[in-house]
């Protein structure tokens, strides 16, 4: 589920300072893209420092895992190697179905522990009451009273933004509400409001880039069925699913920029578009958090 990953991080990271503070405990000074070679998932969803130097490490979940707690040493393990300090680590579980993952791993001699934050446990009205666009969009994975007013707040704020954050805005929401199953309940409101109404048809509200991680999958899976042939049908499936995950990762992450920079500084140029398309997926996660300051496609890519 990577649209919201997507989603998610770039409003943490850009307009979210009230979820920060309930996530993290305060907020983070400077976001650090890391790369963690010597495990599976090697990169961490959100790691920054905060003003005092402390290392914050955030991830984020939509399902449960068994294997998380070994995932979030190994994490931490990874960090330590690289700066000789121990991260403090949180886990939010974006998920619909009941919270049931363990936080902690206990041995003889081991005694490891991360914050596990259920999203819903989110103060939700303090999120809608913010003055920042991702802390309202943030709340339509909490427990709120009224979910159907709460829409409608958030939908006004959004019809209250210039025309490109509007529409990345509205993206974002249609994105997460999928953790909800409000796609269609939201879509319904915001259709009541002319100055968002024409936006629901653009393919820029996540058509095109669910489209993208699909065919980044179909061709991981295709992959992985002719390796197995050749080395071994389970080897080769395994690494076609790994390379589909990737693939369709980093075809989503520059689906969405592509949308982005076209919004902003209109058709994107075959050179640009080429350079593009060798960033890495953490470079590209970077070029979308400076897209919108920005002043020409030439700042934005040199």
């Amino acid at each position: 589920m990577f649209e919201y990953d997507v989603a998610l991080k770039l409003l943490l990271q850009q307009s979210a300072a009230v979820a920060l503070d309930q996530i993290t405990g305060g907020g983070i000074a400077r976001w650090l893209n890391v790369e963690f070679p010597e495990i599976r998932e090697t990169r961490a969803d959100l790691f920054g420092e905060t003003e005092n130097g402390e290392l914050v490490h955030v991830e984020l979940q939509s399902s449960h895992d068994a294997n998380m707690a070994v995932r979030m040493i190994e994490y931490a393990a990874s960090v330590y190697r690289m700066y000789r300090r121990i991260p403090r680590q949180v886990l939010i579980y974006v998920g619909d179905a009941p919270l049931r993952m363990p936080n902690e791993l206990n041995g003889e001699g081991l005694s490891f522990r991360f914050r596990l934050l259920d999203a819903r446990e989110l103060d939700g009205e303090r999120l809608l009451n913010s003055d920042q666009i991702g802390d309202n969009i943030i709340a339509i994975l909490t427990r709120l009273p009224d979910h159907k007013a709460a829409v409608a707040q958030i939908l006004g704020k959004i019809a209250g933004l210039d025309v490109a954050a509007r529409e990345v805005a509205l993206r974002q929401l249609l994105l997460l509400s999928g953790l909800r199953q409000m796609e269609e309940n939201i879509e319904e409101e915001a259709r009541k409001m002319p100055v968002l109404n024409d936006l629901l048809d653009n393919k820029v509200l996540g058509r095109e880039f669910k489209k993208g991680l699909e065919e980044g999958r179909q061709e991981g899976r295709q992959e992985g069925r002719q390796e197995g042939r050749q080395e071994g049908l389970q080897e080769g499936l395994q690494e076609g699913r790994q390379a589909g995950l990737q693939e369709g990762r980093h075809q989503g992450e520059l689906t969405v920029l592509c949308r982005l920079i076209e919004r902003r500084f209109g058709q994107i140029p075959s050179w640009a578009d080429e350079r593009l398309r060798s960033k890495s997926v953490a470079e590209l996660e970077s070029l979308s958090v400076r897209v919108l300051d920005a002043k020409t496609i030439e700042e934005l890519l040199n």
